[in-house]
């Protein structure tokens, strides 16, 4: 199991495959993604590797995290992540990970966090029907209906679809296609949707429901250092 790669949403695009088809994609920024801290099986039980993506301003960082940033020398990071690996996984503290760490044709699963749309009814966040246009329904169109029961179990059962907060939750969208790899601009664009607004965070995987492909490098697609 390798790590994965922090990115920032660009927005949709497309693109045409060989026979000129037309394919919908998202198209993902990385940019300085480095190796922040590694987590091993002799001091702390288990192997990972923190990630820290973007750039943030040292006068908005606290006490603690400066002084984690400093003990890896890497500058403040927006974003910062960890990814379980195996033990050969491992990587460098301070090294910065590519685009090249995906490959063309490889399936990956992208993590992000959906847009909010506040407080909704049943309609918009359940897709439920409403009543009816008329036969007696005054004012109550939009509402939900009937929630319980009669005198027995004379209760709403616990999960009832209800009105409440919608979006803002974390999702996975599993098995999206890398279309390209662009190593230059750090951009890599993925076949379909992918959650999230435009500027936000996502994290991308080898898709744990495909093989990973044999060119994929070990144990991580590093950028060279200058």
């Amino acid at each position: 199991m390798r790590t994965g790669l922090i990115a920032q949403k660009l927005g949709m695009s497309r693109m045409f495959d060989s026979d000129g088809k037309h394919v919908p994609v998202t198209l993902l920024k990385v940019e300085g993604c480095q190796v922040i801290a590694v987590q091993t099986k002799e001091k702390n039980g288990y192997t990972s590797v923190q990630l820290g993506a973007g750039v943030k301003k040292v006068q908005n960082a606290n006490k603690a995290e400066r002084g984690h940033f400093a003990k890896a020398k890497v500058e403040p990071k927006k974003k910062v992540v960890e990814f379980r690996v195996d033990e050969k996984h491992l990587l460098e503290v301070g090294a910065e990970l590519s685009v090249d760490h995906f490959v063309i044709g490889q399936y990956v699963d992208v993590t992000g966090v959906t847009i909010g749309r506040g407080y909704q009814g049943v309609m918009k966040r359940w897709n439920f029907s409403g009543l009816r246009a008329t036969h007696g329904v005054s004012l109550a169109h939009r509402s939900a209906g009937s929630t319980g029961q009669c005198q027995d179990p004379g209760r709403v059962f616990k999960n009832k679809k209800m009105a409440g907060h919608m979006g803002a939750v974390t999702n996975t969208m599993l098995n999206l296609r890398v279309v390209s790899v662009d190593a230059e601009n750090g951009l890599i664009a993925v076949r379909g949707a992918v959650h999230g607004s435009k500027g936000g965070w996502v994290l991308i995987r080898d898709a744990v429901k495909k093989a990973l492909p044999k060119d994929a490098p070990m144990p991580a697609g590093l950028k060279a250092k200058a």
